[in-house]
């Protein structure tokens, strides 16, 4: 998350730079100020003709298609959702230009309200949608909004005109439709599902933008018909394409972090207070190159307060960190429901594949557990007949002992358990979510088994659904501890890559 706060941050001040220099007229990027429906054109092809080219360089266009597998078509985001959400997006990319361009209204001022509009709004669709929201988060949020109003009451000019104000209300409803349809079928922690719907998002809203700048120009808007017109052959054109090129880089930026599967009120104000941070950043850089008005003191105290809310969203992922096991061994966890079938087989098989790498491996410890707390499993229950029969299919004889099939009980998930634990492997989707409800502080160390698609409880099934079941855990085992064994001993949660 913090690479991802990096580029936003560094990506949002060249896009408020080259927007103000057009605005206002700075030299050499425009000879004269240049109105914002005149801009908004070319800043919305400038972006479009970027999109393909970074969708085919970096390989991410395989992911609109709908996979091939029946079960991760299952959780793929709806083709119908995800142009919704572009839609929604559209209206977002159009009016952050549109709100920056407005004469005798302060830029600060305006960036102000549609931050502080989108912090109110995360934590409302996070409550929506039955998302955990922790302390820290509300703690972060509150320090947010104290950081907007201090900076509002620093600011020189609060003329607001009506356009202006109508323009941040489609702001704040673009976001909160992107983010009501977002966290419906996307920000899962399923690398398959997010990157189809960063995908199909990222193509559609440029596409939808230019679409409605169009419709505008056509029923006889004036500026956006010269926007599409006589200033497209103009030199400036390229300064305003240019602007949709910035923001292009930060859309990326900025959409893999309100798609990291935390809740929005823990991914909003992280990205609000690098684009703030931008916000000064370039007040200060105009200040000095074209003598535009510096920052306020309260402007600066928020800064302070801004910063301060980072701390509280750091504060779970450094005491996480804190409790980590000291010393050599670490502790592998994989959690079902009931703990008979799925769960207690990925541990045998994974004692399995770490005795393979013999003295090569580190010291690890592999355990599994379930019940209540994730579904409605019976501590204490005998494994799955289908246990044994699975292992034998899968060529693995488990050391006779306390652990081995016929013997072993269902064993309960704990909190402490959990601490413990350096690495969680959940079977789904919906385990995980359980389980940092019960223990949200084990969430960076908390993944699904198989990252593209959850695996299915075969009880009551036949003897073949158990083998399925047995080797798709076998797959997605070898290749979570090949990771974990052979490259990084502590690895995060897995993003967008």
């Amino acid at each position: 998350m913090a690479w991802l706060a990096c580029g936003y941050f560094l990506s949002y001040i060249p896009y408020v730079l080259l927007l103000k220099a057009l605005t206002s007229g700075i030299p050499p990027f425009a000879g004269a100020p240049v109105d914002g429906p005149v801009l908004l054109p070319a800043a919305a092809l400038g972006q479009l003709a970027v999109m393909p080219v970074l969708l085919l360089a970096t390989g991410w266009w395989r992911h609109a298609r709908r996979p091939a597998d029946p079960d991760a078509a299952r959780t793929a985001p709806p083709l119908a959702q995800v142009v919704w959400a572009g839609f929604f997006t559209s209206l977002v990319i159009g009016t952050t230009a549109l709100n920056f361009t407005f004469t005798h209204v302060s830029v600060l001022f305006v960036l102000l309200l549609m931050r502080g509009g989108v912090l109110i709004t995360s934590p409302l669709v996070d409550k929506a949608r039955a998302r955990h929201v922790p302390r820290s988060a509300w703690t972060a949020l509150a320090l947010s909004l104290v950081a907007v109003l201090v900076a509002v009451g620093g600011v020189r000019d609060f003329d607001l005109p009506a356009a202006a104000a109508v323009s941040v209300c489609v702001y704040l409803a673009g976001y909160a439709g992107r983010f009501e349809i977002m966290s419906r079928v996307a920000k899962s922690g399923v690398a398959a599902t997010d990157r189809r719907y960063f995908v199909l998002e990222h193509a559609t809203a440029p596409l939808f933008l230019v679409a409605l700048l169009a419709a505008g120009a056509l029923a006889g808007q004036p500026g956006l018909r010269a926007g599409f017109t006589t200033f497209l052959t103009t030199p400036t054109a390229w300064t305003a394409a240019g602007v949709g090129v910035a923001y292009e880089v930060l859309f990326v930026f900025g959409t893999l972090i309100y798609l990291d599967r935390r809740a929005f009120s823990w991914c909003v104000p992280v990205n609000r207070c690098a684009s703030l941070l931008s916000g000064l950043v370039a007040a200060y850089t105009l200040h000095h190159l074209a003598g535009l008005p510096a920052p306020t003191d309260a402007e600066l105290l928020a800064l302070v307060l801004v910063v301060a809310a980072i701390a509280a969203l750091s504060h779970p992922a450094l005491a996480a960190r804190r409790r980590r096991p000291a010393g050599p061994a670490r502790l592998v966890l994989f959690v079902c429901g009931g703990n008979t079938f799925r769960s207690p087989l990925a541990e045998l098989i994974a004692r399995s594949e770490v005795a393979r790498y013999g003295r090569t491996a580190p010291a690890v410890r592999i355990t599994s557990a379930g019940g209540s707390q994730v579904t409605a499993g019976r501590p204490g229950a005998r494994m799955s007949p289908h246990t044994g029969t699975a292992l034998a299919a899968l060529g693995i004889r488990p050391a006779p002992g306390p652990g081995h099939p016929r013997l072993r009980r269902a064993r309960p998930l704990t909190p402490r358990l959990c601490r413990s634990s350096t690495l969680i492997y959940c079977m789904t989707r919906d385990h995980r979510d359980a389980l940092l409800a019960l223990v949200p502080d084990v969430e960076g160390r908390t993944l699904c088994l198989d990252p593209d698609r959850d695996i299915p409880d075969p009880h009551g099934g036949s003897a073949e659904a158990h083998l399925r079941c047995a080797r798709h855990i076998q797959r997605a085992v070898r290749q979570r501890l090949h990771q974990f064994l052979a490259a990084d001993p502590h690895p995060s949660t897995p993003g967008i890559d």
